[in-house]
């Protein structure tokens, strides 16, 4: 059950706004430090200060199927979820806006004989955490490219996985994350990586869900010898659609008043834009959402 509590002292059309003194939120967000979870408690603290309210609880998870299942088991109220795994099955769900894009990473070192996506066949590679967000999109990306079956799969967080790649424990990672990746970066300079090309599985992939679109990693970002063509996957917030329209409203308010302070938290909020927010589909936007956007062009 939503754990929202709220008293409205007069009607949205007297020109006053709803009083949510009382309100209480719960933010499924993702690992500790990742980039979830350091956007969560950015918004936290503004939707606090905002809504005059206790801070929202934020619950350190496994990733996007994790946050999903909590919300559709009323143990969260607002969850941060990468947009395939929240289209997979829209019942009862709504978004509150598209808040930023992750970029698909299939990372070697710079010393390896592997050139293509192809010759993972037979190797050790992380595909993430359980139940993450990355093991979702990585489950996509061998099943697009016929390797399901036919890699020695390492359930390993981007933590863990870029020290045993470093330490040839392992020959490949599998990641989903913003442009470019802290960790990633810190590697590129002391090790050598590279990212593989996935041009030749982009068409199969596309076809799997209707969020992903292809783009291109630059040379700029990590250094690469040259561009690499690769998936953009946009993340939602996503709430129950029992959510009061009113609460709805003020929490994508509060998210782009709040945008500066997300930024300062995470590289990620650079995309964080009114005009993509709306972008959603064939996840709807709550009503509460869409009333909030609609309001802008008044």
């Amino acid at each position: 059950m939503l754990a929202v509590v709220i008293a409205v002292v007069c009607a949205l059309v007297t020109g006053c706004g709803p009083d949510l003194s009382g309100t209480r939120v719960r933010i499924a967000a993702g690992l500790n430090g990742g980039v979830y979870d350091k956007l969560a408690e950015a918004l936290a603290d503004a939707w606090a200060a905002q809504l005059d309210t206790e801070r929202p609880e934020i619950q350190e998870t496994q990733g996007s199927p994790d946050n999903i299942g909590r919300v559709r088991a009323g143990k969260a109220d607002v969850a941060f979820v990468a947009a395939d795994v929240a289209t997979e099955n829209t019942a009862g769900l709504a978004a509150l806006a598209r808040v930023h894009d992750d970029y698909l990473h299939v990372i070697v070192r710079t010393d390896s004989s592997i050139k293509s996506f192809a010759q993972l066949r037979g190797r050790k590679v992380a595909i993430g955490s359980p139940d993450s967000g990355v093991e979702f999109v990585s489950n996509q990306l061998l099943k697009a490219s016929g390797l399901t079956g036919a890699i020695d799969r390492r359930n390993l967080g981007l933590p863990e996985a870029l020290p045993a790649l470093e330490n040839r424990q392992i020959d490949a990672v599998i990641w989903s994350g913003g442009l470019p990746t802290p960790s990633i970066t810190d590697k590129v300079h002391t090790v050598g990586l590279r990212l593989l090309d996935i041009t030749d599985l982009a068409d199969a992939l596309r076809a799997t869900s209707p969020v992903y679109r292809t783009a291109t990693i630059p040379v700029t970002a990590y250094n690469l010898p040259s561009p690499v063509t690769t998936l953009v996957l946009p993340n939602f917030l996503v709430v129950p659609t029992s959510m009061r329209d009113d609460v709805a409203e003020a929490l994508v308010r509060g998210l782009f008043d709040a945008r500066d302070q997300l930024v300062k938290a995470a590289g990620a909020a650079l995309s964080i834009d009114i005009h993509p927010a709306i972008e959603t589909s064939p996840l709807p936007l709550h009503p509460g959402a869409l009333r909030y956007f609609r309001s802008l062009k008044d």
